[in-house]
Parts: C-alpha cells; sequence; structure tokens
C-alpha cells in the first residue's frame, strides 16, 4: 500500500470476513467529505484469492480508516463503536436511516449496520441534557433516553423541561 501523508496519528483498522470493498463503498456513500484513497489486493498464494482486496485506505468526514479482508476469524462487537455528532435531528434521521438499513437498532442511540459495526448517533450537544442544573431533571432525560432506540431531540427536551 503506497503511503499517504496524514496529520492523523491513529488510524482505526477494521477487520472484514470478505467483503470490506462492499463496506467501504457504502460508508463512503454516507459520508459527506468521504473518499477511497487506496487499495491493494491479494497476489498469487495468498490468503485469499487473486485480486480479491486485501486492504482498502479511505477517509469518512475527513477521518482515516483502513479495511481488512482478514477472513472469518474477528467479528466486530460493542466493545468498539463509532459516535456520529449530528447538530438536528433531521441528521440524526438520516445516518440513523442510513447505517440502519441492513443492520439493527439498537437502544439509546446505538446501532449495528449490515457489516456488524456498531454506531452511536447522538446530538453533538448531548453533555448539556445530563449536566442539568438539577438532579432530577439529568434523571428525567436518563430515563427518557433509556426508552429509545433513536435518539429524539424533543423527547429530550421535553424530559428535561
Amino acid at each position: 500500500m503506497e503511503k499517504i501523508k496524514s496529520n492523523q496519528k491513529i488510524t482505526p483498522f477494521l477487520w472484514f470476513d470478505s467483503n470490506a470493498e462492499e463496506a467501504v463503498k457504502f460508508y463512503t456513500g454516507i459520508f459527506k467529505n468521504s473518499e477511497i484513497l487506496n487499495s491493494a489486493r491479494y497476489t498469487k498464494g495468498a490468503a485469499m484469492p487473486e485480486g480479491t482486496i486485501m486492504t482498502m485506505e479511505f477517509t469518512l468526514e475527513g477521518q482515516r480508516f483502513v479495511a481488512l479482508n482478514g477472513g472469518p476469524n474477528f467479528k466486530f462487537n460493542h466493545a468498539v463503536s463509532f459516535v456520529i455528532n449530528c447538530e438536528s435531528q433531521e441528521e440524526i434521521d438520516y445516518f440513523w436511516n442510513k447505517l440502519t438499513e441492513g443492520g439493527s437498532e439498537e437502544q439509546c442511540g446505538w446501532l449495528l449496520d449490515k457489516y456488524g459495526l456498531s454506531w452511536q448517533v447522538i446530538p453533538s450537544n448531548i453533555a448539556r441534557y445530563f449536566k442539568a442544573d438539577d438532579s432530577k431533571k439529568a434523571e428525567r432525560v436518563m430515563q427518557a433516553v433509556l426508552k429509545m432506540k433513536k435518539i429524539i431531540i424533543a423527547d429530550m427536551e421535553k424530559a428535561i423541561k
């Protein structure tokens, strides 16, 4: 893989069974300011058939990632997730609808996409709801969020009043 200059010190490396290329195209089709930067293919005698994508380097909203077709040895789990900070309900709805397509909805703004990757789709100012000026307000917000799958900002606003 050719080296691409970046100021990013740490790059998430995502292990897929054999559908890294499909996943990368899916993700770069959802997020603006995203692109496929580079790819490398397996050669003859490697772990995957010759010509199969081995790695793809890509960006989502300027964040670099690398995807690997590494076989079935490892699977994603909830221990690692990616947070999408959204500025509006419209933005939450957009990412929620795109990423749950073929995936599953989880509690409190979490979802699993069709590749098994965990995401949290939340308002960028979510901390303000839990740092309410009194603990009773914060508790009401927490109880409201615990009943949600997709975060509904209006319901959080009602709870904090």
